[in-house]
């Protein structure tokens, strides 16, 4: 196998990333020069190989130029980055729209391919016929047009969004009160005697979740809520009227039919019925937590007749301390960053049979990113980077990138995990709330599906290429590995004694987490309605701020607070665009695969290889609704993840 080299050599400028991206870019125009001049019978290696690699070509390099515009430290390499991401899409727009290339394509003999290769071939006209190239020339002109004006507009949203770091300041300490004390230890007063406070999340939440003060939640809120406003009101009414465009070109109603047409779910229209579903099976549950929250804050206020949206995280702590005897910040000593990393590498190279090696030896972007790398019986099947606490024009939420697929006996495939942790800071022992936990779990779920899904024969359907409302199945489900005792019991070790976290305590964190389901999914809810409904209908109809009030209030019990914007940072209105639905279907199918696990035995390998080989390693190579009928042994049901709802 060519191990290929870690895609970050030999770039110490903006030039050497440009002359690497370009690269790339070249490569793939050759081939697609080559497969377009093949004359004769068209077959599987003179056609469908030449394909392929143009489809590897510009993988590498869209994924790495979209990883260096929201990592990069450098203004230079983040806007070099920009400009290839929009050639990269400019190149893949030509190509889906390319009737020679689909021609031949649909010439090549594949009666005596094998299975993978006929639905990769299947596969791939289905998607470029949805791209439009059955449409005249006139229209695929348009077509080409409006997505490079799409990805530029997409940029602005997603550059908004990363660049305004706005902040909180506090001038009377007391306003503090209730937070752990290592979050004020790195909070110190400027020398105006000022406590300056980000919306990052590593400040947002624990001010949300801990501070006594009202006012400072309120203020928190606001501003966390105001994110890219004024800016990405004007970019998000462009997206929403561009993406329309697109989808009439197409010959869809709307964009949100032209989005979910490749989905397992069908149609907008069944995505709709799916959201309602969901809300109505949350309604009576997601009742009871907010009458129980009123509750909890009338003994603060008495005579409150509702809870603001800034109050919910704190009152829903609160009632976690007083009716289930657990206190968040009681478990925040045992998750120290550097031990929930290493204890996360450790259970997933146990559970699935690979081992870890750091490489410090790999060029990286960033002094704080370390690069791991990923063996099966000696040999190098795959290279990570974390990229975990924030800094300056980076990324501000989690996520996986993916950097190449891996294609069988040609290259392995490369990712990133980018979050956000607390920790990298001199001095501070990076102490995770038990969330970031979950969330550490949930993006190395998406990395080990990229990971093991880079052995396909065809690019086209390795790594996460998988149906879009299916992506979030491996992620949700290693979330469940965040709250084992057993596992957490290996890492969980408090960083000042070393002791690992009782059994009880761990106990308590999952009786509270009871509370709140109802409250939780009615939220998702709003996400996914207002997503979609973004979409659904003409642009000239859409008024975000309004939809964004009137679905919070019709989902939520919370009410809209005026002079928020929720929307302009909504990132998922960008990249998910109208299908943000796809958390909860994932959900559905996640519990359902849950349901084979021993509860009793995590770390039981059997199922864990049978799930690795039957789901993660297919990557994109069979329906995922085939893969759940064959990992289940039937198709999904919603027994499982109603069960988790109403315990």
């Amino acid at each position: 196998m060519n191990t290929s080299n870690p895609f970050f050599t030999g770039i110490a400028s903006s030039g050497d990333l440009a002359e690497k991206l370009d690269s790339h870019l070249t490569n793939a125009r050759t081939a697609m020069e080559q497969l377009l001049s093949v004359s004769g019978d068209r077959t599987v290696v003179n056609t469908l190989t030449l394909y392929d690699k143009i489809l590897t070509e510009l993988d590498a390099a869209g994924s790495q130029a979209n990883l260096m515009e929201n990592v990069h430290p450098e203004e230079q390499m983040r806007t070099t980055s920009e400009q290839f991401s929009q050639k990269v899409s400019a190149f893949g727009s030509e190509l889906s729209l390319n009737r020679g290339i689909y021609d031949a394509l649909t010439a090549v003999d594949i009666s005596g391919a094998d299975a993978t290769t006929k639905f990769f071939v299947q596969k791939t006209l289905r998607d470029f016929r949805l791209a439009g190239v059955d449409k005249d020339e006139t229209t695929r002109t348009a077509i080409k047009k409006i997505r490079e004006e799409l990805v530029l507009i997409s940029q602005e949203f997603s550059r908004n969004i990363r660049e305004d770091k706005r902040s909180v300041t506090v001038t009377d300490a007391k306003e503090l009160e209730g937070l752990p004390q290592d979050f004020i230890n790195r909070h110190t007063p400027n020398e105006k005697g000022e406590i300056i406070l980000t919306t990052d999340y590593t400040d947002a939440v624990p001010v949300l979740t801990y501070a006594k003060s009202d006012s400072l939640r309120k203020r928190m809120y606001m501003e966390f809520n105001n994110r890219a406003y004024p800016k990405n009101m004007d970019v998000l009414d462009r997206l929403i009227a561009k993406r329309h465009e697109l989808a009439l070109l197409l010959g869809f109603e709307n964009f949100a039919a032209c989005v979910t047409a490749d989905k397992m779910v069908g149609s907008e229209k069944k995505a709709s019925e799916f959201i309602e579903h969901i809300a109505a099976a949350s309604l009576e549950k997601s009742g009871v937590d907010y009458r129980q929250l009123l509750s909890r804050k009338q003994h603060d206020v008495p005579g409150a007749a509702q809870i603001d949206p800034w109050e919910a995280g704190y009152y829903s702590e609160l009632l976690k301390r007083t009716e289930f005897s657990f206190d968040a910040q009681n478990v925040r000593p045992y998750f120290q960053y550097k031990k929930v990393k290493h204890g996360i590498l450790d259970t997933m190279s146990t559970l699935f049979d690979v081992e870890f090696r750091i490489n410090t030896a790999v060029p990286v972007w960033h002094s704080s990113v370390e690069c791991f790398e990923m063996y099966e019986s000696g040999m190098l099947t795959g290279r990570f980077y974390l990229d975990m606490h924030p800094r300056e024009n980076k990324y501000n939420h989690a996520a996986q990138f993916g950097i190449c697929n891996g294609v069988a006996e040609k290259q392995i495939p490369e990712a990133a995990l980018i979050c956000n942790f607390p920790g990298g800071v001199e001095g501070d022992p990076g102490l995770m709330e038990h969330n970031d936990v979950e969330t550490f779990f949930h993006e190395f779920g998406h990395l080990l599906h990229h990971l093991f899904a880079g052995r396909q024969p065809w690019m086209g359907l390795s790594g996460i290429s998988c149906e879009w409302d299916f992506v979030e199945v491996p992620s949700q489900l290693l979330e469940e590995w965040a709250w084992d005792t057993s596992t957490l019991q290996t890492f969980a070790r408090h960083y000042q004694t070393g002791e690992p976290i009782p059994g009880e305590l761990v106990a308590q964190m999952k009786r509270a987490d009871e509370f709140g389901k109802g409250l939780f999914i009615r939220q998702q809810m709003f996400y996914a309605k207002l997503a979609l409904s973004c979409y659904d209908r003409r642009p000239d109809t859409v008024d975000t701020t309004a939809l964004s009030k009137e679905l919070r209030e019709r989902y939520t019990p919370y009410k809209y607070v005026e002079g928020t914007h929720f929307q302009t940072s909504f990132g998922h209105l960008d990249g998910y665009s109208a299908i943000y639905y796809t958390y909860m279907w994932s959900l559905v199918i996640a519990k359902d695969f849950f349901g084979l696990f021993d509860k009793k035995n995590m770390m039981q390998s059997g199922i864990a290889k049978k799930y690795r080989d039957l789901v993660l390693a297919r990557g994109g190579s069979k329906p995922a609704d085939i893969m759940v009928k064959e990992f289940l042994g039937r198709d999904f049901k919603y027994d499982a993840w109603k069960m988790w709802l109403e315990k």
